[in-house]
């Protein structure tokens, strides 16, 4: 055996050493059934196919880490048959000569893009030897290969240029090899284990994957307290994270200064899980000083993770959206604040004050259900509990009960009328869905209110539930089938839309001015739909000039996740960033499909655009159809 064969051996055992250690550490947390053999063998397409998607969107990230990565991998391959196993075949040696120079190319490119100012959001610490270590690697292995055709004679080692080569590579080999299970490179043993055992495997199914799992309302403790509190699984998924930053660059609360940033609030769970020494080499973005900490037991004694922090999260969903590793941020957001909420009681003053009205009159207005209809006492609007039978439930939602909402419904029942759809309400028997609930960790509420409602609903024969609010339909569609609730839920702007191409609504183009749209999170990162509202605005003559925080990257509004209530401070406001991105277009309206956003948009100060929902657009060209009609009419006559 060469002595790069026996330094790469004594490595190779040094890492499997460290890969025991890890999974022990893995298995601190709570039992979650899999298929082990099964779910290991999907690892290869999970890599190149998921992870890929995700990597691809930075084009310099991918190439230095098809070169880096790749040429590794497929170098310890070959040293294994080369320089451990003795297999020196012309072949073998020749290709382990051109995936060094491959790696080599990977260090240089690691070393431009983590010493660019680009690259600040990356972690430092050991992170910034890395272009080193793999220059070290394909340095020795390379020339040590090369040696064995006999083009380097043997007694080059024992040179001082040949010792610092030895040196070079025996630094490389420790970083990058047992580097992958005890060291600052393990995410790339523990990522691949996630990819297998992902806590969302319907992401690789080509399913929606964003329902929260209910928590048992009978159990001993409800939510996370500790780190042994979650899974096993998404205790490996902390572990699998990279620090590349890209869930911070993108997190709207972390962009208007609020305390959170979701690359350190997962680094911090695993370093209370692990208590790993590599952790506190942690170098990324600053946060700001939190206020009140969480402790979680067997963190440190002044506590990890601060109140601020938690509640700050928005659960937009464009961290995991960003995330080359697909870990599920909000997931632990949500059990972290399940037993804030449920177990100690700790909400954030304004926020308890919206759960409390919501256990009082089952709507986070506090208003009565009885009073949900009182702006359309001129519409007459067709009862449920008259008709019993319909096409299509219109599930008004808290916009109800706000006077800018209430003006968005308006326009959607107009848009129904003309098209002749066969549509009926609930009137006061129609509770809150529970989404505000929920997000806010109130799993009781939530679980109360949707039993309560599905059992409503059981009472109706209907095809289709309608809405225009993206968090309504996001708990209809995704959060109640494990209640036991299956409906098919449709947006507005989806519906408007089939309406359109079902020949049973026709429009005129009335908007010749230019317009950009602002996906929903609920609507877009959520539940995928990112056409139907562009292709009204497109049927209305509108000219689309997308923000460049659009579609999956969409920038969140502010209000989500019961943000809006826990109102923790930060040096901007979201929706305030959202506008000037929106001013930046050069478009003269912002068209929203959410009545949540609408209302966050429209409350900027100073001067803004102009904003309305997608439906009332829609509404107005029905108007000028018809003015348009009645005056050919007249002028027939």
């Amino acid at each position: 055996m060469t002595l790069a064969g026996l330094m790469f051996s004594a490595a190779l055992g040094l890492a499997v050493l460290g890969a025991a250690r890890r999974i022990l550490l893995w298995c601190r947390g709570r039992r979650a059934p899999v298929s082990f053999l099964s779910s290991l063998l999907t690892i290869p397409k999970r890599y190149m196919h998921d992870v890929h998607d995700v990597v691809v969107r930075d084009k310099r990230a991918a190439r230095m880490h098809i070169f880096a990565a790749g040429g590794f991998v497929a170098c310890c391959v070959l040293i294994v048959l080369v320089h451990v196993l003795g297999i020196q075949t012309r072949v073998f040696i020749y290709a382990l000569l051109f995936t060094s120079a491959f790696m080599a190319v990977g260090a240089v490119l690691a070393f431009l893009r983590r010493w660019r100012s680009r690259a600040a959001r990356l972690s430092s610490g050991p992170y910034n030897i890395l272009p080193f270590a793999l220059a070290g690697f394909a340095g020795f292995y390379g020339l040590e290969t090369l040696a064995l055709t006999g083009q380097i004679p043997a007694s080059t080692w024992a040179t001082p240029v040949g010792l610092l080569i030895i040196a070079a590579g025996l630094f490389g080999t420790v970083f990058m090899v047992p580097g992958l299970t005890i060291g600052p490179m393990r995410h790339a043993f523990a990522g691949a284990v996630h990819l297998a055992f992902h806590p969302r495997q319907q992401r690789f199914e080509g399913k929606p994957s964003v329902a929260l799992a209910p928590l048992d309302l009978e159990a001993d403790k409800l939510g996370t307290e500790t780190p042994e509190d979650f899974t096993w699984r998404q205790l490996l998924s902390f572990d699998a994270c990279v620090q590349c930053g890209r869930c911070e660059s993108v997190c709207p609360a972390f962009a208007a200064g609020a305390p959170l940033n979701p690359k350190k609030l997962i680094f911090d769970l695993w370093e209370t899980s692990a208590s790993d020494p590599i952790a506190s080499d942690y170098a990324g973005s600053p946060t700001q000083e939190p206020s009140g900490p969480i402790r979680l037991t067997g963190s440190k004694e002044d506590g990890l993770i601060a109140q601020d922090t938690l509640w700050a999260c928005t659960t937009c969903r464009a961290c995991v959206e960003e995330c080359p590793m697909l870990i599920e941020h909000v997931d632990a957001v949500i059990d972290i604040r399940r037993f804030e909420t449920l177990e100690k009681g700790a909400t954030p003053e304004k926020a308890a004050a919206v759960l409390e009205n919501t256990a009082q009159t089952d709507t986070v207005s506090g208003r009565p259900p009885s009073a949900r209809l009182d702006w359309a006492s001129d519409l007459n609007l067709p009862m449920a509990h008259a008709t019993r039978t319909f096409d299509v439930l219109l599930w008004l939602g808290d916009s109800a009960f706000e006077l800018r909402g209430q003006q968005t419904l308006r326009a959607l029942i107009k848009v129904l009328g003309a098209a002749h759809v066969d549509f009926a309400v609930l009137g006061e028997e129609e509770l809150d869905v529970g989404d505000v609930c929920r997000r806010l960790g109130d799993e009781a509420g939530f679980q109360r209110l949707a039993t309560a409602n599905i059992e409503t609903l059981k009472q109706y024969q209907f095809n289709t539930i309608v809405t225009n609010d993206p968090h309504v339909l996001n708990s209809l569609k995704n959060d109640y089938p494990a209640m036991g609730g299956h409906y098919d839920v449709l947006h507005h702007t989806a519906f408007a839309e089939q309406l359109i191409t079902g020949n049973k609504l026709t429009l005129r183009a009335s908007q010749s001015r230019e317009i950009t749209f602002h996906d929903p999170c609920y609507l877009g990162r959520y539940n995928g739909e990112f056409d139907a509202p562009r292709r009204l605005l497109e049927a209305l003559g509108a000219t689309i000039t997308e923000m460049e925080r659009s579609r999956e990257s969409s920038f969140c509004c502010g209000w989500g996740g019961g943000a809006v209530f826990t109102d923790v401070p930060s040096q901007s406001r979201i929706p305030d960033l959202r506008m000037q991105q929106a001013k930046d277009t050069g478009a003269c309206l912002v068209a929203a499909a959410c009545p949540n956003c609408t209302v966050m948009l429209e409350g900027t100060p100073g001067a803004r655009l102009d904003v309305a929902d997608v439906i009332e657009l829609v509404a107005e060209a029905i108007d000028q159809s018809a003015d348009n009609q009645g005056t050919n009419e007249r002028a027939a006559a």
